[in-house]
């Protein structure tokens, strides 16, 4: 174990012992000034509002998005939501390697000090990426790792860097296959989306091993936001599958799902609190990680793998061409 791991089985989220009315929220977060911000898919949903209150407690953030439209939309409902913000829009699509490099090479910023991974899609019709993957498993895991990987030098340039990654309550219910990542063996929306959720948390779990056995000061948190509101399941694939399903979604959406700002809160906690401890998993306190005030969770099969997490590290490095310039550390086989 970690000393970051062993610190995240210990921690305790400053709220855990407080009364409702001091539980953690966006008015918790202390001033950012000075912090440099990177939110992928900050068009909508949990990234644009992780976006807006970043830039509301003074951090400058580069909104990374899919779509010019979308994306300067998202720009203008920002500076509009909040005057003094500080943020630029950039074009990302990481379903597409080509994009994902040509944005790390267009960085021009001289650091990084907070990245997080928040742009992803779920349970689409199945598609392949402009590499040939999986669309799931292409955006929300290998295109997430290729980006990381490809900024690394600017984080490693900030004196506290941080990345953070969204997964999912959801991860906890796939089973792993690591013969079946790229939908070889056949394609299930449901099945493919939870195992791309879990990869993103072997992603930040191995991440965070890999700087403790350099020595870096770099922290990579994974996050899982709960039931929330977002276009998520209506949005890019999914617009295109009909009114019966966009009702029936939006209906799911309204009646079971929470507001996103409340979805937002693990993503902001992970990114902002200033003791959390590398490594750590925060997720919504409430039955079955649904809904809740954020938490930090250790009990996860996923934390505990470094074995499949080293693994599926050596594929997306394979696969994706980037090779992050973190040191390995082989797992090990007590």
């Amino acid at each position: 174990m970690t000393p970051a791991t062993r610190a995240h089985a210990h921690a305790v989220p400053a709220h855990a012992h407080a009364s409702p009315s001091d539980r953690w929220t966006p008015d918790s977060i202390p001033g950012q000034s000075g912090r440099l911000a990177l939110v992928t898919g900050a068009n909508s949903g949990i990234g644009y509002v992780t976006a807006r209150e970043l830039a509301r407690r003074g951090a400058h953030v580069v909104l990374a998005c899919r779509s010019q439209q979308r994306g300067q939309e998202a720009l203008e409902r920002l500076r509009a939501e909040v005057p003094c913000a500080r943020a630029e829009l950039r074009l990302l699509d990481l379903a597409d390697l080509k994009s994902v490099r040509r944005f790390a090479e267009g960085w021009n910023h001289d650091r990084l000090d907070l990245l997080v991974n928040n742009a992803g899609i779920a349970l689409v019709p199945f598609s392949r990426t402009a590499d040939g993957f999986e669309s799931q498993f292409g955006v929300n895991h290998l295109g997430t790792f290729a980006l990381t990987g490809l900024l690394m030098p600017h984080l490693l340039a900030s004196p506290d860097p941080r990345v953070v990654t969204v997964s999912s309550e959801g991860q906890r219910f796939a089973r792993f296959d690591m013969g079946n990542l790229d939908a070889e063996r056949g394609y299930r929306p449901l099945f493919t989306y939870i195992q791309s959720k879990r990869a993103n948390l072997y992603f930040a779990t191995e991440l965070q091993r890999r700087a403790d056995a350099a020595g870096l000061g770099l922290r990579s948190m994974a996050v899982a936001p709960g039931l929330t509101r977002s276009n998520v399941l209506t949005g890019g694939a999914n617009s295109t599958r009909g009114r019966a399903y966009g009702a029936l979604m939006r209906l799911l959406l309204r009646s079971a799902f929470r507001p996103t700002p409340e979805g937002a809160k693990t993503s902001l906690y992970a990114a902002t609190v200033p003791d959390l401890p590398g490594g750590s998993y925060v997720v919504p306190d409430g039955p079955f990680q649904l809904r809740g005030e954020p938490v930090l969770r250790s009990r996860e099969r996923a934390i505990e793998d470094a074995d499949t997490a080293h693994r599926l590290w050596a594929l997306s490095e394979r696969l994706t061409g980037v090779i992050h310039p973190v040191p390995a550390q082989a797992p090990s086989r007590d």
